[in-house]
């Protein structure tokens, strides 16, 4: 059993807040001393990206689809450790998910898994007296639900605030913090623009993350959370840990580049800790502004927060092109889900890329979205063939040819997908690799080995 302090901050739909009000809560503790972390609900990592730039620590994913709902809980222990509050952000509304398995995956089976308290935001811009039956019909739908409290957001005036807490009083739900409707401006960079300005430390992201602190602080009586937050039991698991063998295998420690910015990785924040349990030596390298892979680079990952939208600033980085075309060419293990498919391209909409694989990038309207159980058609340090394994998807652009001579995956409903070649494997799938920690142990290996390098590129185009 682990001690954790922990609040779930969930709503009755999208749109409430929370996501806002999350990063403020982590900055304004933050910034008054306390060590938090903060962690998001589902495969979101531009969220989870704001989460640990607010909290001054990694944030992470806890997705029950992508690693087991078993992992949930060890993976906060995990990610958590020696914080003063765990926060958790949920998706959607309380009771939702994404990929339509509420039972297991939705915020509130999170809640429940993690035995914590919940903490509600709602948008009472329109709402007066009702907000004690809206409140009440989420605590009561679901018995094991531990509703805490709410906080108020968009709350016209005083007289507006005071008839909202006398309804909720009459109903015993407290109410931590009232936020007036300009007090939570829109102020995070564009979304299209993902986890960059998070992971960059940019400007705007920073006076944005700090603008909400400032805001909750004013707002939300911190010290009553945290009671709340204190009063959650152990959790029910002992901490997740990238080596449970205990200390990383003793030789040679290869060099693993991942690709990613100041602040962290495009990857999940759990991929770094493997790699290095694993035994590898792990550089960041910037897709975006450093025009060399790192020293004695053995292998590259490419994690799928890396976005679409960064197309040219991508293909204006030759010389780093140039650079994993080359280790990919001489086979060592390169591994890019997500964007970093697009990366490995010829050209996308119109940009030349790196060049490794001879296929075709472009932009389309919609965005695909959405889990995926795949098979492995083709062994690749991810996956041994034939594995079944869980990952998610989400991507405006899409490839042609959709998948190479060798393809990496196949999934109902769906063609071929992906590209293997030498030691590359290239998808637009996402996985998580706390899902399989072999996975770290498998690229490592790969890495220290003397790659093999007899095929053609994907496609047919000679080496």
């Amino acid at each position: 059993m682990t001690v954790v302090p922990r609040l779930v901050l969930s709503a009755p739909s999208s749109g409430h807040g929370k996501n806002a009000l999350a990063i403020g809560l982590l900055a304004a503790l933050a910034d008054r001393g306390d060590h938090v972390a903060g962690f998001k609900i589902g495969p979101d990592q531009v969220d989870a990206a704001y989460l640990g730039l607010a909290a001054g620590r990694p944030g992470r994913n806890l997705d029950p689809r992508l690693v087991g709902a078993d992992r949930i809980a060890p993976l906060l222990g995990h990610g958590a450790a020696g914080a003063a509050l765990a926060l958790v952000q949920g998706s959607m509304g309380l009771y939702d998910s994404l990929g339509g398995r509420p039972e297991t995956e939705s915020t509130a089976a999170v809640a429940i898994a993690l035995r914590s308290p919940v903490v509600l935001v709602v948008d009472v811009a329109a709402i007066g007296q009702s907000v004690a039956a809206l409140v009440h019909g989420f605590r009561s739908y679901d018995e094991q639900i531990w509703l805490g409290g709410v906080i108020l957001n968009r709350v016209a005036s005083a007289r507006h605030e005071a008839l909202l807490r006398e309804a909720l009083d009459d109903i015993g739900v407290p109410v931590y913090g009232v936020l007036r409707r300009q007090d939570l401006p829109p102020v995070l960079p564009a979304r299209r623009l993902g986890a960059v300005p998070a992971l960059a430390g940019s400007g705007e992201a920073t006076r944005a993350v700090r603008r909400l602190g400032e805001a909750v602080a004013a707002t939300v009586d911190l010290d009553r959370l945290l009671g709340l937050a204190r009063s959650a039991p152990p959790l029910p698991a002992e901490p997740w840990s990238p080596n449970p063998g205990g200390e990383p295998p003793a030789g040679e420690r290869p060099v693993v580049a991942l690709a990613g910015g100041p602040g962290g990785s495009y990857s999940h924040a759990e991929t770094a800790e493997l790699l290095r349990a694993a035994g590898a030596e792990v550089v960041t390298v910037d897709p975006l502004r450093d025009e060399a892979l790192p020293a004695g680079s053995r292998a590259l990952v490419v994690g799928g927060g890396l976005p679409e939208s960064y197309a040219e600033q991508l293909s204006a980085n030759r010389r780093l092109c140039i650079a994993v075309a080359e280790l990919a060419r001489t086979g060592r293990p390169v591994v890019a889900e997500g964007a970093g498919l697009l990366w490995l391209a010829r050209e996308l909409d119109g940009l030349p890329m790196c060049g490794v694989l001879d296929a075709v990038g472009a932009s389309r309207e919609g965005l695909v979205v959405g889990y995926r159980e795949a098979t492995a058609l083709t062994g690749t340090v991810v996956a041994p063939p034939g594995a079944v394994v869980a990952g998610h998807k989400a991507h405006r652009a899409v490839l042609t040819p959709r998948a190479g001579q060798r393809p990496v995956w196949s999934w109902s409903g769906g063609a071929p997908e992906g590209f293997v070649w030498r030691g590359v494997h290239a998808s637009q799938l996402v996985v998580h690799w706390a899902a399989d920690p072999e996975i770290a142990a498998r690229l490592v290996a790969a890495a220290a080995a003397e790659p093999a390098v007899e095929e053609a590129r994907p496609g047919g185009v000679p080496a």
